[in-house]
């Protein structure tokens, strides 16, 4: 667990892989993961801020908001935790 992190997850009501990836980000949080969830629609400030081109994306910063890495599409629980720490 890395508490210097923070991931961001961009994504939309209408998107249906987001809708897939929706529970797994919520489940993280039992694993100490800080998630921040964007909704795109209503937040185009902190969308065009990570240039997000398409959803879900998802965003590893550190604790001021930089940028540190990227995952874009689905991921399983495993693979976000394998990015998160690694």
């Amino acid at each position: 667990m890395n508490n210097n992190r923070g991931i961001i997850y961009f994504s939309a009501p209408w998107c249906g892989p987001c809708k897939q990836l929706g529970p797994i980000m919520d489940g993280l949080e039992k694993y100490g993961v800080k998630v921040k969830k964007v909704n795109c629609d209503y937040d185009a400030p902190t969308t065009q801020q990570y240039n997000i081109k398409s959803i879900p994306t998802l965003v590893l910063t550190d604790l001021d908001g930089k940028e540190i890495s990227r995952k874009v599409g689905i991921q399983s629980q495993q693979q976000i935790l394998d990015w998160y720490n690694g």
